[in-house]
């Protein structure tokens, strides 16, 4: 039986710099095809933002087909405007992925910074550094919003039941105890 292979985009939302990064997987291997950010503090208004990551996002699309989206959900913090912004942010990239009838994945920070270090404090640098040695790239990136991205990725690679670990994508205690009867008292 051949390995199904996948192309996933990740997705790290951001009203002042995007980071997106692009990965190929078949079965456990995961290889590096493409990561980089949207420079958006030099435009002028929010809207015109809200463009920008639209065409890029659709460009990325067309240009490298995935058959998945992932984004980092917006965590709560007490600036209710960033909030504001940050989810129009999100929900222009998933109406680009949408528009190409690709599905999308929400990841909280926590679980993506679990599932790529094992820790879900890990430091952005900590999950710049597992991303290098994952997918074996000498020159880190000045903004770590692109290796944000790639974790992005992974973790949806790692939620999907795309690798062996995992259980046909239903990853909660429900599956796992109608899966596990015995391992459960």
């Amino acid at each position: 039986m051949a390995i199904k292979e996948k192309v996933i985009l990740g997705i790290d939302p951001g009203t002042n710099v995007m980071g997106y990064g692009l990965i190929n997987c078949q079965g456990q291997k995961i290889n590096l095809i493409q990561f980089g950010v949207i420079h958006l503090s030099k435009y002028p208004n929010h809207e015109i933002k809200l463009k920008r990551i639209y065409d890029r996002i659709s460009e990325l699309i067309s240009e490298y087909l995935p058959d998945e989206v992932a984004l980092e959900a917006p965590f709560y913090g007490e600036n209710v405007q960033s909030m504001l912004k940050l989810g129009r942010v999100q929900g222009v990239a998933m109406a680009a992925a949408l528009n190409k009838e690709i599905p999308i994945n929400e990841y909280a920070p926590r679980k993506i910074k679990q599932s790529v270090t094992g820790n879900g404090n890990a430091s952005k640098e900590q999950v710049a550094s597992m991303i290098q040695m994952l997918l074996k790239f000498d020159d880190a990136p000045k903004l770590l919003d692109a290796t944000d991205a790639l974790a992005v990725a992974i973790c949806n690679h790692f939620s999907t039941g795309t690798n062996v670990n995992s259980s046909k994508g239903g990853n909660n205690w429900k599956t796992f105890i109608s899966e596990n009867p015995k391992r459960v008292k």
